[in-house]
């Protein structure tokens, strides 16, 4: 499922001179979404040389802000659906 960002999160993770193996980790397994290459992108953009470490910290963050995000819809269209229940009945 990669998309152009994850494409582009790749080059530039490879210009950056990662390791092959680093960038596909990255930019095709765990960042293979436009949202996340794309907040990705910007953190490489604004850092010139992050470590390793950084950049992987940077991904748990990012991995981590989406997961609430995602918990968070669930939640209220949970909560919609229990308000329609309790004004329309079952």
């Amino acid at each position: 499922m990669a998309t152009d960002r994850s494409d582009e999160l790749y080059h530039v993770l490879k210009e950056k001179g990662y390791p092959e193996d680093f960038c596909r980790e990255i930019a095709y397994r765990q960042m293979n979404t436009d949202y996340t290459a794309t907040r990705m992108l910007g953190y490489l953009y604004r850092i010139s040389n992050p470590r390793p470490e950084d950049v992987v910290d940077e991904m748990l963050a990012i991995l981590s802000d989406r997961n609430a995000i995602m918990q968070k819809k669930e939640l209220e269209h949970a909560q919609a659906t229990i308000n329609e229940i309790y004004r329309k009945g079952l």
